[in-house]
This record gives structure tokens, sequence and C-alpha cells, in this order.
């Protein structure tokens, strides 16, 4: 198969970079809309449908693994046509063009299409209820990709993290050496997601053949943001540098945080049989790394 993978500058993107080196399977297409100097990646501009159908029909994509999108979550707020643009009108874009040459589209989700007010992990039929812009964007997102190509496979995700770009882990870890304390919130609950653990589940699910539908990813395990950071810390080692748990209410931010945002896997697990790493393993070797 012939694979575009568009936004490969960000965490999930060089991941699938690292998935396609060990991959004799598939030929990869790599784009991003602003490259590194020696990349070897391609130019393309996913919000330009033209571009797109060009780059699609003229390199034989069969399968489109969309990594691209606004995830600046509180400069959404008052950004909202340049997300709407990013996270919804461009993977239509994708989805029709692929859909065209009868292939199939792999598109990146959110927790955040959830209202987080649940107590227990959220199922892929759960009702959907985003309260910010970055939320209401990736929704219509999936909307579209639905409505454009029948081979669709949709992940929703949370709490990504990564060796590359900026993220929590990273920025913990610079914190906690340059603070002597540090105040992180402890009352939203979630599971982390090590981007790589992702690319791979991506991959398989590729390999395996794409059933269609919406799925959700984290790593396993429940851990609130303040649990996040003491392990991250105890892990790299990081000893002088006191946390202590802060309110939400401590700590406002224009875009709203669900306070429970822990995914169902068992759809993706039954389906193409993935075995998800517990998130404390995951994130040991990630620091490792780092």
């Amino acid at each position: 198969m012939n694979i575009l993978v568009t936004g490969c500058n960000g965490q999930l993107g060089n991941e699938m970079q690292l998935q396609a080196k060990n991959n004799n399977q598939h030929l990869f297409f790599f784009t991003d809309v602003v490259l590194p100097e020696n990349s070897i990646a391609q130019k393309l501009d996913i919000t330009n449908e033209q571009e797109v159908e060009t780059f699609v029909e003229k390199n034989s994509i069969d399968c489109i693994v969309n990594c691209a999108a606004y995830t600046a979550v509180d400069k959404a707020e008052n950004d909202d046509e340049l997300c709407n643009l990013l996270n919804n009108i461009a993977p239509g874009y994708l989805a029709k063009a692929v859909e065209k040459r009868r292939g199939s589209i792999v598109q990146i989700s959110t927790d955040y299409v959830f209202d987080g007010t649940s107590n227990k992990p959220m199922t892929e039929e759960q009702p959907t209820c985003p309260n910010s812009v970055y939320g209401r964007t990736k929704l219509a997102g999936e909307e579209r990709v639905k409505n454009n190509c029948k081979n669709h496979l949709i992940i929703r995700t949370a709490w990504l993290y990564s060796t590359y770009g900026n993220n929590f882990v990273k920025t913990m870890i610079r914190l906690g050496k340059e603070k002597s304390e540090l105040g992180v919130i402890f009352d939203q609950v979630g599971t982390p997601t090590y981007a790589r653990d992702l690319a791979t589940a991506i991959l398989t699910a590729i390999n395996q053949g794409i059933v269609p539908g919406i799925y959700h990813f984290s790593n396993e395990g429940v851990i609130s943001w303040y649990d996040f950071t003491k392990a991250i810390h105890r892990i790299a080692g990081i000893t002088t540098c006191h946390v202590k748990p802060l309110h939400t209410t401590e700590y406002p931010t224009p875009a709203a945080r669900p306070h429970y945002s822990v995914l169902d896997k068992t759809k993706i697990k039954n389906t193409y049989g993935i075995e998800i790493p517990y998130w404390e393993d995951s994130l040991h070797e990630c620091i490792s790394k780092l």
C-alpha cells in the first residue's frame, strides 16, 4: 500500500516515521505544511483541496493517516476559524480524495469530544458533548471523515506525549529541574497515551485491514495530572521539586478541560487483538529515551 502520513513533524507523525523504518510492506509518504532542513518529507497544505487531490492521485495513495491538527486547546477559543479549517474542513478534503481511489483514512480524534462529566470509562457509543472550540471542531471532523470516506478509522485518544515536540512529560521534567515547588491539577482524571504505542496500534490496524468505525485508544490505567507528575519526577530522578495538588478552579484556563476522560479500549483490543501497555510502563520507556 501507498500510505500518506500528514502532520509528520508532530508527536504522532514522528512516531509514524519510526514505524515506517521497520516496515517493508508499504511505501510511506510523509508530509507537513512546514518542513525542517534536510527533511525527507514533502510539503503539503491539507487545507488546499486541489493540492490534496493532486497529491493523492499523483502518488496513488491507498491510505491516509491524518496526524495533522490544531491542538493549541486554549488558543483555539479565540482562533475558531483556523481551528475549524484544520480539524474539520481539511480532514474532509483528505477523506474525499482517498475515497475517490477507494482507499481508507485513519483520523486521529480526542477525548475532548466528551464533556468529562462521566464517572466510568467512556465507550465509542456514549453521547458526545464537547464544551470547547477544539472539542467541537474535532467532533465535526469525525463526522466529515465518516461522510466522505466509507473505509474510515477514527481513533480518539488523550493526554498524548512522546520524545518529540512539546508535551506534558517534557514540560514537567523541565519545570521539575528549574523550580523548587510546582502546583498541578489533581481533580482531572484520565490516562496518558505514549505516541509510540498509538503509532504501533495504527499500523497494526492498517496491516490487518481497517474495520470502519470509531475506536478509543490510550494506555491502560487511570491517573490524575498530579499523580502523573509525581511519577514523571520519580522516574526521571527529580527529587528537589515539591509537587502540590491544585483544584481546577485554582488554575483557570480559557478552554474547559474534561474532569474525567478515561476511555474504554475494549473495542480496539477485541477488533485488532491489540495488547495495550500500562501507562507507567510506557512512561518508563519514554523517559529512558529522553
